[in-house]
């Protein structure tokens, strides 16, 4: 017996004609000294590369006051992003607070923040070459914290046939890799990525999230500053420009390389380090300070 449809109350109109309030209002919090992050930029000297191969990942370490940057060097690639405090991977990337935040779709001047307890920027993005394209006539951006990533358990929910080159399984494979130890170990480290390159949405009817070809082309780049000590994991996605499909071997697929950069650190001198949030913790249970 299938469910109906309620019936819409009498005062339906005037419900849903209440007017939207952001959440989080621009300005509701410092912005970040995009001055100082450029003149840093202009002292940069690439320290580090990391070629990502398609339908895999691989770890990498960015020190506090570093730049790195995600490029794409053969064709249209999209990658997942992971990332951790290299000293502690129970901090990691919150991409549904980074969401809230910020946006949808992430650019420069916006940051990556951490999770609970810590919740503090981890990084910040500092320069973006497709920073052009803003959001398209179907309502889709670049870079976007919505999607989680690509999975085998999804996969394999929605398919019935296991897939063990999906982002997830590539990410959890690097960290492994990077860790010296079972990519059954550490997978629940794996958390919700940024999308980079990815070119994403939700349809105007159904809200569903779609995704379509990317328009990122070799030699554009995502920039960012690390903002405390980064572990990170990036996945050359299987869906390659992600235009028509994941979790699969069908996709044109390309490498991707991360590059890494290390700035005059006298151009950094009055830059604000994030601390951890100073939030006592005691939630209003009693007893709790």
């Amino acid at each position: 017996m299938s469910a109906k449809t309620p019936s819409a109350p009498a005062d339906a109109t005037s419900r849903r004609a209440a007017k939207p309030t952001v959440v989080y209002p621009a300005g509701s919090m410092p912005r970040p000294d995009m001055a100082i992050l450029e003149s840093a930029r202009q002292t940069m000297v690439k320290t580090q590369e990391i070629v990502v191969p398609p339908r895999d990942a691989r770890a990498f370490r960015v020190a506090r006051g570093q730049f790195f940057r995600i490029v794409s060097i053969e064709g249209p690639q999209v990658g997942d992003l992971n990332l951790w405090n290299a000293h502690d991977l129970s901090e990691r990337f919150f991409s549904g607070k980074t969401r809230a935040l910020h946006a949808t779709h992430v650019g420069t001047g916006d940051r990556l923040w951490s999770t609970m307890p810590q919740l503090r920027p981890m990084a910040t993005i500092s320069h973006d070459t497709l920073g052009w394209y803003g959001f398209d006539a179907d309502g889709a951006g670049i870079h976007d914290v919505i999607g989680t990533r690509c999975d085998p358990y999804t996969n394999l929910l929605l398919s019935g046939t296991s897939y063990d080159f999906c982002c997830h399984s590539n990410l959890s494979r690097a960290l492994a890799a990077e860790l010296k130890t079972d990519a059954r170990a550490v997978e629940q480290h794996v958390h919700d990525v940024l999308n980079v390159f990815m070119c994403t949405g939700f349809t105007a009817d159904t809200h569903q999230y779609f995704m379509k070809a990317s328009p990122v082309r070799p030699g554009d780049f995502i920039e960012l500053f690390a903002e405390i000590d980064l572990l990170g994991a990036l996945s050359a996605c299987p869906g390659g420009d992600c235009s028509a499909t994941h979790s699969s071997d069908v996709a044109a697929c390309h490498p991707l390389k991360i590059e890494i950069f290390e700035p005059d650190r006298t151009t950094l001198g009055t830059w604000s380090w994030p601390s951890p949030s100073t939030y006592r913790r005691s939630h209003g249970a009693p007893g709790n300070p």
